[in-house]
């Protein structure tokens, strides 16, 4: 390695989604040198695997959901025909606009972009393989912002033909008869909700004994009620223990011994690290016992080496990405010196139902010896929801001390109160805060009104 090859910058990103995007920006704007790597398309798995793809599928196909609930009430007739090759067509477009629009916003700032593999050469070099050959790049600090991907177990593997994984399935032109979801979190019931609307006949096979398991258990109850009305089958409790293809279908083994077949299975049983070829052994990091990189109270992974987002496994979400990223790059420009502190993260599942979550829950209450206390209110007593003839669901509050401390809730458009729920977790709201702004009427929000003046009963 020798310094007429060598480019020097004082923070080098490796990654370019949501994590990778907001330390880099951030860190130009705070008058740092920059470069970031990316060995894949410009953004990373939620803009090119994740989240937009699927929220684009999900919100293209909103309006059968909402002709079937109607219809239930005989106010409208007819029927909504998809074509998934012209939304696939559509999501490339979307997709390509978004990169295009990326790659213009780091020139802008100064950014430079490798577009390449990297590898951890020392304590203060990297070497990416560029398509015109190696490039070293020597860095005063380096962010790991390489994200996550799809994981398994064994004897479960995706085969990219009838079992999928949650990459593969947002590729198909065709729409599947039958689809069995191996997994019922948010992954399979987003990817199963918009299937579920072309017409594919659903069946989910979830270890646990809810769908939704980390939610709150009302949740759980909910969505698993809406969706056997949909027809969908539901095998709680069960474990699979084989898959295989044929030409005809794919075939499920249940530990029990029960077979189902269907025209295709998405295996969506969760997440893992992506850091293969990165070179960590030439570095100090080091892993959890569940394969993430382990970071200290500054999200400081090694000397010099930060590691963000999926990555650390602190939070599978790609805002927390982007909030961990602005931390680093604040940190590295000495505009902050505290330990990073997330405050309280909004979680959240699209589709239909949605349902939303910040905050503490009652088992998280119980947990800490806190007596939980909850007030709650219903949707079917919200005039958008019974316009949108989707009325089931609810809003939750959790308090402590008179004192809001979390939020949960499930029904149509709920997604849309994430950001006021978090806003009244984060600054502990009270009874008297629900009182000092005016809560538009009838919006979907003054539901949040209701619940916070409900009753409040022990749990």
């Amino acid at each position: 390695m020798t310094s007429e090859h060598t480019v020097r910058f004082d923070l080098v990103v490796i990654g370019s989604g949501p994590g990778g995007e907001a330390c880099a920006k951030r860190a130009a704007q705070n008058g740092l040198s920059v470069a970031i790597v990316e060995r894949r398309e410009l953004g990373g798995t939620c803009l090119n695997r994740g989240c937009i793809p699927t929220k684009l599928f999900l919100g293209a196909t909103e309006c059968i959901h909402e002709l079937a609930a109607q219809s239930k009430f005989k106010l409208l007739s007819g029927s909504i025909q998809p074509n998934l090759p012209a939304l696939q067509k559509r999501k490339e477009q979307v997709l390509n606009g978004s990169r295009q629009g990326l790659r213009k916003s780091f020139e802008q700032l100064g950014i430079a972009l490798f577009e390449g593999s990297a590898h951890i050469h020392d304590a203060s070099h990297i070497n990416v393989q560029l398509s015109d050959g190696p490039q070293a790049i020597e860095f005063g600090n380096l962010v790991l912002a390489t994200g996550s991907a799809p994981s398994t177990f064994p004897g479960l593997e995706p085969d990219g033909e009838r079992i999928l994984d949650s990459d593969g399935i947002l590729d198909l032109t065709e729409i599947p008869e039958s689809l069995i979801l191996v997994g019922g979190g948010v992954i399979g019931l987003e990817l199963g909700r918009f299937f579920s609307r072309l017409g594919t006949k659903i069946t989910v096979v979830e270890a646990l004994d809810r769908l939704a398991p980390f939610e709150d258990p009302d949740v759980s109850k909910t969505i698993a009620q809406l969706c056997k009305r949909e027809k969908w089958k539901l095998l709680l409790g069960k474990r699979v223990q084989s898959l295989r293809s044929t030409a005809e279908h794919a075939e499920l083994t249940l530990e029990s011994g029960e077979e189902l077949t269907a025209d295709r299975v998405l295996v969506a049983t969760g997440r893992g690290p992506v850091f293969d070829g990165l070179g960590l052994e030439e570095s100090a990091c080091t892993q959890d016992s569940r394969g993430f990189i382990q970071v200290d109270e500054y999200l400081k992974a090694a000397a010099g080496i930060y590691a963000i987002g999926d990555l650390n496994g602190q939070a599978l979400l790609a805002h927390a990405a982007s909030h961990q990223g602005q931390y680093v790059a604040d940190l590295i420009a000495g505009k902050t010196s505290a330990p990073y502190s997330s405050g309280p993260m909004p979680w959240c599942i699209y589709g239909a139902p949605e349902s939303i979550r910040v905050g503490k829950m009652a088992e998280d209450m119980r947990a800490e010896g806190l007596s939980p206390v909850v007030s709650q209110y219903a949707l079917a007593a919200n005039p958008i929801a019974q316009a949108h003839a989707l009325a089931q669901g609810f809003i939750k509050i959790l308090w402590n001390d008179g004192k809001i401390c979390g939020v949960t809730a499930v029904g149509h458009g709920v997604s849309h109160l994430i950001t006021q729920a978090t806003l009244m977790v984060s600054e502990s709201w009270t009874l008297a805060d629900a009182h000092r702004i005016i809560w538009a009427h009838p919006t979907l929000d003054e539901a949040l009104l209701h619940a916070i003046l409900a009753d409040q009963t022990a749990v």
